[in-house]
């Protein structure tokens, strides 16, 4: 089978049976993709052991030959067992098989060879279930394979039920005897710089060492070429864009954007006035706006967005805003609306386009949208759909990121002729990942926060030591409202007894119990019961409502007629209500870090001090409980995306493979790879200025086109 390539297909190279059964087990088509399935760790078959000290639930290797092998019906249960005696001369021991007589054929007196299992013992007799073996014929041949075996690492792969790690080995081992020559994808300054071996090398050492020297530089090169691959990959996709010739967007004196300035009841901070001019001038540059803005919630992202609609506007250009979920595209609707007042909003005449709006008023907004009369567009997936049709996209701003894969971005893009990009996500993200998820875009942060808020305290409610507080929660609770105050309290499920997956937190618990206990159902009968919210305005709110629903119970509860509201993470991303004080997060271990973080910025943002209450059952030194403290200790988002980072691991911060797309990231990893993420990035805009096409880097190019396409980049953006 000479002359197989990493591109070559799976089912050419191992047969169709087993072919089919990687792409069911691992979604695997290609040579390239078996060969990615990395080993998880290695095993040893143990030192050559004399059967006499043979050391109980130990792996061990023995040379010795068959003595007897006899079968036998059992007795309990239906089938037969073969037991085999064997001898090193010195000791003797069975080997057990159960409903495998036809290896009486192989195991004959006299046979000598290999045998390679966990020891165990039955009736005070020694013995290997179902051990490996290899037989030979010539003793002495037998030792000296017994004693290379023996210090050979075994590679143990991540497998399933119908696709085991020995059939992974056998099979990688069948496609490397075959593999032909691989172009490598490291520039040979890179490697030598850093010690690295050759492509083929590397995944010879890391699929079949000889000795354990052999893995760790198999590793380090193997992750190397991932961080080069994917940094060149996004550094291509800037200089993509960055090729495209845009429309320019410039603001006009006595405009738009300066007439909106003038009526500002406020002075923008520093960051916001910094992020504005970077974004203005991005909108009168060669190329599209590819831009990331981060900043707290809070922070004036929303407003940042508006004054850069504004200036696309003034050419008559329309900007397309794309929300996560319907009450959130609703609530952007109306605080664009009220933001530019009565003078502004009739000219540009802020509009919603959602799938659960009325067929007559979506029809409505489309030919709105389709006419340029709607100037400011603002929807949900909707606005992917082909029916949606703008006169003249200028701007696409996409809210919360993570919520939206590269795929999606680009398909609104796509609505115009190369229209300006801008991101934003309330989630600080760390920069290693920003460098491994956005390094496509231009990063820009808003740290600092407009004046006049009260800030916000946080405590954990720790039930597990003091089960006496959850009383205390629902009296603070009505101490609120008392005060005319409002309060959100989350949960995380819509109803505890019947939940689905599809409904709980992001982070699972790790105690013992992990049954959740408080749905927004039972939270609202519980409340009813309570003496003291008697009088007290009670609504509930989850993703499954009609669209219509949801809304008017937010409307109501931003006017101020509901006191509580008792509500799923549907109100986690932009609802502002500035007489909501108090924030109670029900098991807020089922939640992450940065979700928690999310939620709590609900509150606190008018002239209000916040409070937070997490009330949590796990137990300390549990990590649950750690992410729960650590959002208790700090409000800098920043910090706490770093510490969501040690605690949970990239695996949850850049999310996993959605709608059966694997991830790309195999080996690399973001939290402790993150100087090498920089020196890969550093290595690759080196590579592109000096050979833009990589015509002289041929290896790297194969690699690209083999790993990382728009699928695979989506599935990391969807984060």
């Amino acid at each position: 089978m000479p002359g197989l390539s990493l591109s070559s297909r799976l089912d050419g190279a191992v047969g169709g049976k087993t072919a089919a059964a990687f792409e069911r087990a691992f979604g695997m088509k290609t040579v390239g993709e078996l060969l990615e399935h990395y080993p998880r760790r290695y095993a040893k078959r143990g030192e050559l052991t004399p059967i006499a000290s043979l050391p109980l639930g130990e792996p061990v290797t023995i040379v010795a030959e068959v003595v007897s092998a006899t079968e036998r019906r059992m007795q309990n249960r239906r089938g037969s067992l073969l037991e085999v005696i064997i001898s090193d001369g010195d000791g003797r021991m069975s080997l057990t098989f159960f409903n495998q007589s036809w290896r009486l054929k192989d195991l004959t007196p006299g046979r000598r060879g290999i045998f390679s299992g966990k020891v165990g013992e039955y009736r005070r007799q020694t013995q290997l279930t179902h051990p490996d073996y290899e037989l030979f014929d010539d003793l002495e041949e037998a030792r000296a394979e017994a004693e290379v075996n023996s210090k050979r690492p075994i590679p143990i792969y991540p497998a399933t039920s119908t696709v085991p790690s020995t059939l992974v080995q056998k099979t990688i081992a069948l496609v490397l005897d075959g593999l032909g020559g691989i172009d490598d994808p490291l520039p040979d300054d890179l490697r030598e710089r850093h010690g690295l071996v050759g492509a083929r090398t590397a995944l010879e050492h890391i699929h079949r060492p000889e000795h354990d020297d052999e893995i760790p530089p198999a590793v380090a090169t193997l992750r190397m070429q991932e961080a080069f691959v994917l940094q060149t990959a996004l550094l291509q996709q800037r200089q993509f864009v960055r090729a495209l010739s845009a429309a320019k967007r410039p603001a006009a004196p006595g405009g738009l954007l300066e007439r909106f300035d003038a009526a500002l009841p406020f002075a923008l901070t520093p960051d916001q006035e910094t992020v504005g001019a970077r974004i203005a001038a991005d909108l009168v540059g060669d190329w599209p706006m590819n831009r990331l803005v981060q900043g707290e919630v809070g922070s004036g992202k929303t407003l940042v967005a508006l004054r850069a609609m504004l200036q696309v506007a003034e050419s008559g250009g329309q900007s397309a805003l794309i929300a996560p979920t319907e009450v959130l595209a609703a609530q952007h609707v109306r605080s664009i609306a009220k933001m530019l007042g009565p003078q502004l909003a009739p000219e540009l005449m802020p509009t919603l386009l959602t799938g659960q709006l009325p067929a007559a008023e979506r029809r409505r907004a489309a030919l709105r949208v389709a006419s340029g009369q709607a100037r400011i567009v603002v929807g949900t997936h909707a606005l992917l759909s082909s029916t949606t049709t703008f006169a003249d996209l200028g701007f696409v701003v996409v809210d919360e990121q993570h919520r939206f894969g590269v795929d999606q971005r680009e398909a609104l893009r796509a609505k115009g002729d190369s229209p300006h990009t801008l991101v934003l996500t309330a989630t600080p993200i760390p920069r290693t990942v920003a460098m491994t998820v956005f390094g496509d875009l231009d990063v820009s942060t808003i740290r600092t926060m407009p004046a006049g808020r009260a800030g916000i305290q946080t405590f954990v409610a720790p039930l597990a030591e003091k089960p006496g507080w959850f009383a205390r929660v629902w009296e603070r609770v009505a101490e609120e409202v008392a005060k005319t105050h409002q309060v959100f309290v989350v949960c995380a499920a819509i109803d505890a007894e019947k939940l689905t997956k599809d409904e709980v937190g992001d982070e699972p618990s790790d105690g013992a119990d992990t049954r959740t206990r408080w749905g927004v159902v039972q939270v609202g009968a519980l409340l009813d019961t309570l003496p003291a919210f008697a009088d007290i305005r009670v609504e509930i709110l989850h993703g499954k409502m009609h669209a219509d629903e949801k809304d008017a119970v937010m409307l109501a509860f931003a006017r101020g007629d509901i006191d509580v509201l008792v509500a799923t993470t549907v109100i986690e991303v932009g609802v502002d209500v500035p007489n909501a004080s108090t924030m109670v997060i029900l098991e807020a271990d089922r939640f992450g870090v940065s979700q928690l973080h999310q939620l709590r910025g609900r509150v606190g943002r008018g002239g209000l001090p916040g409070l937070c209450l997490l009330v949590t059952e796990a137990a300390p030194g549990t990590s649950s409980r750690s992410r729960v403290e650590a959002v208790a200790r700090t409000l800098d988002g920043f910090e706490l995306a770093e510490v969501d980072l040690e605690l949970r691991g990239e695996g949850d911060v850049l999310g996993g493979a959605q709608s059966g797309v694997r991830s790309s990231l195999r080996l690399l990893r973001v939290v402790t790879d993150a100087d090498l993420i920089v020196q890969a990035r550093a290595a690759a805009e080196t590579v592109l200025a000096d050979d833009p096409a990589l015509v002289r880097h041929p290896g790297l190019a194969a690699a690209l086109e083999r790993r990382v396409g728009v699928e695979e980049r989506a599935a990391l953006a969807k984060s």
